[in-house]
């Protein structure tokens, strides 16, 4: 909402300064960062300052400090310059009277309610408005709590104000109730002046005289005063619910916990790691970790170096777009088969360029998705491993809601309509962690904590679901063991994989290439108008609309085919056949289920072909029963390839609840959920189809499938009756036809 005294404030910048300082503010009423430099700009030309800034700087401070220590009623030197306070007050939201180059009581009452505001009012009594309260006013900082500050955090704020404002570096931090990388500064700035260290050599930098000093100042039950205080500080800070004061039993418990969860020793001290941990996102970077990452190779040799040094879990890179950049940044033939003879654990990282947010758009996450997918499945990663997407540069908040959330977004999107082959993890500052976990797009953090000056570091708590804490970069072993790697500390929340799958003895199929659709579709749709199917007079779908459907599903189809180790080509055929034999009649029977289930059953429903008492019709996509879906899931859960609850296929009661309909209802309303039953349909069969009329068990659907078995599981699809024979036999030429354009790709 516009405020009429911020408009006066904006207009009065505008008519007496907009020439002389090289810009001009909207005249809105809304306090924003522009009117705030328009003002700076204004003292700064009443300063006799030349060059001037947007920002409120070092020459700044020492011009008004070296003329006017003291701005009041007898020192404001012109009525400008009183109505620049006044209105930067009103801006701040405080009183500033009439905007008419008067320094009066209302004004000098405002400045010390400012002063109260900041708890600067014991340094700086009255109501003169001093240099670093001036610098304070010109900032879009607010001294009252808002969105939800913490009363306690603004209390810490304003301590340290009042208690530090005088030194020659500290100047004065907001008192919203919230933390932030200024006030993260600001505390390690009070803990070296506490040290001893005079302005000017205190830099607000976790350096060596700051370690060295803090080693010889735990704390502990007992402790008050000052480190009492700043020790309490930090670790609410840190989101920690202890009282701010002094060294209590309950500070100790909140310590322990604490120091557990940040898997620091737990003692309840307030030791050197402690306090490392609550200042900086690395902590004491001498830990030992038990996890490590690099662009390094994992052989023999450094294997050994590795485990030797204490270390269990090693993070490797599945894709490497450059082929002349770390040769070795990708997982190498034979590495991973090393790190689990040596009896190490991985964790699988992707990341290409990923350093700006203009990396990051939705389309970016789906491609990213199905190339991690891809490339984690032909490592030998184990379905249900974790893989850690990167945002490996500094991204702000508005940046991470408008870029990484989408991005990652639609990573999750990606994942689940591929049936969910691996879970995802974030790897990047606390607040991106932080966000995009909370958001439900991924599980754990790998948080890349040595960039310490990051803005979604500093200032931000350690996110909860952190896995990997990176701390140091260091060099481990030595000869030919000796490697470089990014020290890790571990949480337990993933220990990576162990085991893995062999590579594939031919190549798996990947992702189709619309450079060959005209032809696919050429000949696909014209196989299927030389046998006279699909486009009859029941026909919903022309048979290229169909051809269209089951091709934007490859996502899908090539994730689910990878997965099973099959031939894309099993799964298309079956799908675009059936979908090209959907029609009128289907639709009339499909409805008849759903009337069933809702508690409707018409007499009309009774009977009809294909219905079993209404109770079931083969649906969606790939034209499958529910009982059908259930008997396929079921052998897949059972056999272990997938995860998920065991199903009853006579559960039919009339019911939205009952098994039979909740499995026919996925399969009507999820296209990819029903392609990836076609694949699952075909392993039943394969295994026997039980719980059906049973066939004799074959091997399962594989790479090096022979005709002869194509042909088997094809006709299974459909029955152990006719016509199954004879359309398995009509399928395999449009198999043929798949598989053809299918190896070209694959291939190329």
């Amino acid at each position: 909402m516009a405020d009429e005294m911020v408009l006066r404030a904006q207009r009065f910048v505008n008519q007496v300064y907009g020439s002389r300082i090289g810009m001009t503010v909207t005249e809105d009423g809304n306090t924003g960062w522009n009117t705030m430099y328009a003002l700076t700009r204004a003292l700064q030309y009443e300063l006799g300052i030349t060059t001037l800034s947007n920002t409120f700087g070092p020459t700044t401070l020492s011009t008004l400090q070296s003329k006017y220590p003291k701005l009041n009623a007898s020192t404001v030197p012109s009525g400008d310059f009183c109505r620049i306070i006044q209105s930067a007050l009103y801006c701040k939201g405080y009183d500033g009277g009439s905007i008419d180059g008067l320094y009066s009581d209302r004004v000098a009452a405002a400045v010390a309610g400012l002063k109260a505001n900041m708890g600067v009012d014991g340094a700086f009594p009255g109501g003169s408005l001093e240099p670093k309260v001036f610098k304070g006013l010109l900032n879009m900082d607010a001294y009252v709590t808002v969105n939800g500050g913490s009363d306690t955090i603004r209390g810490i704020q304003q301590w340290m104000n009042g208690r530090y404002v005088n030194r020659q570096d500290f100047f004065v931090i907001p008192c919203d109730g919230h933390h932030s990388r200024d006030v993260a500064k600001s505390l390690l700035y009070a803990i070296q002046y506490e040290l001893g260290m005079a302005d000017g050599t205190a830099n607000g930098v976790f350096g060596p005289a700051t370690q060295t000093g803090l080693k010889s100042h735990t704390v502990t039950v007992g402790t008050t005063g000052t480190w009492a205080l700043l020790f309490t500080a930090a670790m609410i800070l840190n989101k920690r619910a202890v009282p701010f004061g002094n060294f209590t039993a309950e500070v100790q418990s909140g310590v322990q916990v604490f120091q557990s969860f940040a898997r620091l020793p737990v003692s309840g001290n307030g030791d050197f790691q402690t306090w490392a941990s609550l200042l900086v996102s690395y902590g004491d970077q001498t830990r030992a970790g038990e996890a490590c990452d690099g662009v390094t190779k994992i052989t023999p040799a450094r294997a050994q170096a590795l485990k030797n040094a204490g270390y269990k879990y090693i993070g490797r890179y599945l894709y490497n777009p450059s082929t002349t950049s770390l040769p070795e940044k990708e997982i190498q033939p034979g590495e991973l088969d090393t790190i689990k003879q040596y009896g190490l654990r991985c964790f699988p990282i992707y990341q290409t360029f990923a350093r700006s947010a203009d990396y990051y758009s939705p389309d970016q996450g789906v491609t990213d998705c199905l190339n991690a997918a891809y490339k984690a499945e032909e490592h030998g990663f184990k379905y249900g491993s974790r893989i850690y997407f990167a945002v490996d540069y500094d991204a702000v908040d508005d940046e991470v809601t408008a870029f990484v959330l989408p991005y990652f977004a639609a990573i999750e999107a990606r994942m689940a309509r591929m049936g969910n082959p691996y879970r995802i993890g974030i790897y990047g500052p606390r607040n991106v962690c932080s966000r995009v976990s909370a958001a439900g797009h991924a599980e754990t953090s790998f948080v890349s904590d040595m960039s310490s000056g990051f803005s979604g570091n500093l200032g931000y708590t350690l996110p909860e679901n952190w896995a990997f804490d990176q701390i140091v970069t260091k060099t481990v072993g030595s000869g030919d063991g000796a490697i470089e790697i990014d020290n890790n500390i571990a949480s337990g929340r993933d220990t990576g994989q162990g085991d893995f799958d062999p590579a594939p003895a031919q190549k798996q199929d990947i992702g189709f290439s619309l450079a060959y659709w005209e032809g696919l579709a050429q000949e696909a749709t014209g196989y299927m108008a030389s046998i006279g199917r699909g486009e009859g007079t029941n026909n919903i779908y022309t048979r290229l609309q169909c051809l269209e459907t089951v091709i934007q599903l490859d996502d899908v189809i090539t994730a689910t085919a990878r997965r099973y180790r099959m031939r894309k080509a099993l799964i298309q055929t079956s799908a675009f056949w059936e979908f090209c034999h959907y029609g009128s009649e289907d639709v009339i029977v499909d409805a008849g289920v759903g009337l069933y289930y809702s508690g409707i059953l018409p007499d009309w429903a009774e009977g009809l072909p294909g219905v079993e008492r209404a109770q079931d019709s083969s649906i969606g996509i790939g034209q499958i029963q529910g009982r059908i879906g259930i008997l396929a899931w079921n052998n897949s859960i059972r056999s272990g390839l997938v995860d998920g609850t065991i199903l009853d296929p006579a559960d039919v009661r009339p019911s939205p609840d009952a098994d039979r309909y909740t499995m026919w209802l996925r399969l009507l309303e999820d296209n990819a959920f029903n392609v990836r039953t076609v694949a699952h349909v075909h392993i039943w069969s394969a295994d026997g189809k039980a719980g059906d009329v049973a066939e004799t068990p074959v091997r399962r659907p594989a790479l090096d499938y022979t005709d002869t078995e194509i042909y088997e599981v094809l006709r299974r699809y459909q029955g152990p009756a006719e016509p199954a024979f004879s359309d398995a036999t009509l399928r395999m030429p449009l198999y043929a036809i798949f598989e053809k354009y299918n190896r070209v790709i694959r291939e190329s």
